[in-house]
């Protein structure tokens, strides 16, 4: 555009300088030593034009071939870049579409080239990974860093996801543990190394890590609530199976108030200190759970622990029976303590109502056991064998003949 100006300029000045010239075209004489030149202005003026034009374009030539070399690199650049682009867009495909040799090989033939290298090879390690190839992971993962010096984050989460998909879970601890002392307030840091002592069972860390979990707000709050749950549960289990009751009535301490009001963990934790012989710390425990929600589970359990007062703990149960009187789990539970206690009238009158309202396995094996201790046999066999008919599905009659 800027030469089509400068031309036609200078044809605008031409034709005013003809018309001005036309009819006086002046004189010019140009002396020097014995030289002398003579012409009319008007030639004169064309010819310094005609030069300044020559010369202008002669230099715009010189201009352009100093910068054709960089011109030419520029080119090249483009195109390789252009490549490089074609490159990873076709190794992407490539690996969405399953294709994980020509993948790895589409994304590294020109990632120096492209304007994300740290794409590339990321992309080309989980080809590789997805290949079982982990050497080569890894070397395109180190290649993503060099790329990138200060992506530390970025290349490590995608390591240590790869080797978690992998079972190659100690070297994902690893990886996470050193994401965790640069970055240690990154949500996505916490949540994976939350996943992670999961999966390995590591409860104890876990539980370290669930205030910074809420904090960093690293997922959303019914799921921490459910994680929090999942890991007092299997703490307070594995104090059952290191038998330490005093390690499980100081982690009870510990626990959340909310949770310590959960009927699931209440369970957990009863059933807990019952197998370890702990009933006295249990019966409160239970009987304060219970008057928030009648929940049978903890019923149940209630009529197995044995409290410090077990005339106490069976009033308890028959006044919640006032206010349920046919609920067939609490009147096995009154049947049950009432035995403890040795009212044998109370517990068979408990027991025959519960097994009327609801037969049970159990119930028919309790008054069985009652009526023996009170030399009743020939009732006693037959509570037995209801029981044993109730457990196997047989009626015990004789087949009919053919």
């Amino acid at each position: 555009m800027k030469p089509l100006f400068l031309a036609l300029l200078t044809l605008a000045l031409g034709v005013v300088l003809g018309l001005v010239f036309l009819n006086e075209p002046g004189y010019v004489l140009i002396g020097y030593g014995q030289w002398s030149v003579e012409t009319s202005l008007s030639l004169l003026l064309f010819g310094l034009l005609l030069g300044f034009i020559v010369l202008y374009a002669l230099l715009r030539l010189l201009a352009g071939a100093r910068r054709t070399p960089r011109r030419l690199r520029a080119w090249r650049g483009r195109r390789r870049a252009l490549r490089a682009r074609h490159s990873l867009n076709q190794g992407l495909l490539s690996l969405s579409e399953g294709d994980w040799p020509r993948a790895e090989r589409l994304l590294t033939q020109h990632a120096d080239d492209s304007e994300s290298p740290l794409l590339n090879y990321i992309a080309a390690a989980r080809a590789a990974q997805y290949q079982g190839a982990d050497a080569r992971r890894d070397q395109y993962l180190r290649l993503a860093h060099q790329a990138m010096p200060n992506s530390d984050v970025a290349v490590g989460l995608t390591q240590a996801d790869l080797q978690f998909s992998h079972q190659q879970m100690e070297q994902a601890l690893a990886t996470l543990t050193h994401l965790r002392s640069i970055a240690p307030r990154h949500a996505y840091v916490l949540k994976m190394l939350a996943r992670l002592y999961q999966r390995l069972g590591d409860w104890e860390r876990l539980r370290e890590l669930l205030p910074e979990l809420r904090k960093r707000r690293a997922l959303p709050e019914p799921a921490l609530d459910e994680l929090e749950e999942t890991v007092y549960r299997a703490l307070l289990e594995g104090s059952v199976r290191q038998h330490d009751a005093a390690a499980l009535q100081q982690l009870w301490g510990q626990l959340p108030r909310r949770l310590r009001q959960d009927n699931d963990l209440v369970l957990v934790y009863g059933r807990a200190l019952h197998h370890l012989e702990q009933d006295p710390a249990a019966e409160p425990v239970l009987r304060e759970a219970i008057r928030r929600q009648r929940d049978e589970r903890l019923l149940d359990l209630y009529g197995r622990v044995r409290g410090e007062n077990l005339g106490m703990q069976l009033s308890q149960l028959e006044e919640w029976l006032k206010e349920q009187p046919r609920n067939p789990v609490l009147l096995q539970a009154a049947g049950r303590l009432a035995i403890l206690n040795r009212l044998w009238g109370k517990a068979r009158s408990y027991l025959e109502a519960a097994l009327e309202i609801q037969p049970t396995v159990e119930g028919y094996q309790l008054l069985g056991s009652l009526l023996e201790e009170l030399e009743e046999p020939d009732e006693a066999a037959v509570c037995f064998r209801k029981g044993m008919q109730l457990a196997t599905g047989e009626t015990g009659r004789l087949p009919a003949p053919g």
